[in-house]
């Protein structure tokens, strides 16, 4: 269905020229039609309606109206440029929603470390980190394919793990979101012929952000659960999570203005350095895959996973890193003995 709807909505956005023009900050060079994420928004929550409502009883309004109004402010803003105060104004409005209606992780489990307690104060927590996931997912939507890869890779560890744990409207959402996203990456590889926009790329982060509260009539009943989700949530997305922070970090210490526009992420830096499109969304897919399957191996049988998983998340980021310092340093090079 999202195949053939951001197919249609590809046609109808060519007849009236709602296109992404590209810029100095773009790593596109030609104008691309932008927005069918919005697809995406209409087919999950569709989906998610149907199925929480009709067979799980588990149908959670809040969710609705919070990721409705993510996809609304972030499809104007596609179409006309909203400022960013009105966007936060939103995403706080629907963190908030969430939290009043819903709850806040209010304890945590750290591999290694053992569980912390955040009692009240995870109420601020969890607000930051669903905000933080709003936007990050959108600053990772720069290239083609890389945030459609990690939805799918994300959405199908929520598959897998929902049913490890018995929370079947988090299992069959995280299923939703992948598949209906791996039908717009069809149209997203490289050369993409159609982008995400921020309606999708936000709408996705947010529900990745909330995804675990999706069954907390299911989840309540397990306090297991209440320990592990926090971190897998964390997990299954960790790689946008690590390459955001760390260029905010990086940016700061840099002197430079973090609310502005910019090509530094990761990601954006291995493709200025020459990886394609195609081989960057690979390699960020297979490790975040990696994650997702390491994952659930882990919670299957923590006593032998827990030091595997950690390894693997450890090598991963150090890879990351090393690639990025590897080629800006090639470069250099190259342009001192080019002078």
């Amino acid at each position: 269905m999202t195949y053939i709807g951001v197919e249609i909505f590809y046609r109808w956005s060519l007849q009236r020229k709602l296109l992404d023009i590209p810029n100095e900050r773009s790593s596109h060079t030609s104008p691309t039609v932008r927005g069918g994420g919005l697809i995406i928004v209409l087919i999950c929550l569709t989906a998610y309606t149907l199925y929480t409502f009709f067979v799980t009883d588990n149908f959670q309004w809040s969710y609705l109206i919070g990721a409705s109004l993510i996809a609304l402010i972030s499809w104007l803003d596609d179409l006309y440029t909203i400022s960013f105060g009105w966007r936060f104004l939103v995403h706080a409005l629907s963190a908030s929603i969430v939290i009043f209606t819903l709850g806040h992780f209010q304890t945590i489990y750290v591999p290694f470390y053992g569980i912390i307690n955040f009692g009240s104060v995870g109420a601020v927590i969890t607000f930051l980190w669903i905000v933080w996931m709003t936007n990050a997912y959108n600053f990772m939507d720069g290239i083609d394919g890389i945030a459609g890869m990690q939805a799918v890779t994300a959405g199908i560890g929520w598959l897998a793990i929902g049913n490890l744990l018995g929370m079947s409207s988090t299992g069959f959402y995280g299923g939703v979101i992948a598949f209906s996203s791996l039908g717009f990456l069809i149209h997203n590889w490289q050369p993409a012929k159609i982008f995400m926009g921020d309606v999708g790329s936000a709408f996705l982060g947010y529900s990745f952000a909330v995804l675990p509260f999706l069954s907390i009539q299911e989840w309540n009943e397990n306090v297991i659960n209440k320990l592990y989700l926090p971190i897998i949530t964390v997990l299954l997305v960790w790689l946008f999570v690590f390459d955001t922070i760390f260029t905010f970090m990086r940016r700061i210490f840099n002197g430079e203005k973090v609310w502005e526009a910019h090509r530094g992420h990761i990601y954006q830096r291995l493709v200025i350095e020459g990886f394609s499109h195609r081989s960057t969304t690979i390699l960020y897919g297979l490790f975040s895959a990696l994650i997702a399957l390491t994952t659930c191996l882990w919670l299957i049988n923590k006593d032998v996973w827990e030091i595997v998983l950690i390894f693997i998340i450890s090598f991963q980021t150090l890879a990351l890193l090393f690639c990025l310092q590897f080629f800006q340093k090639g470069r250099y090079e190259l342009n001192q003995n080019n002078d």
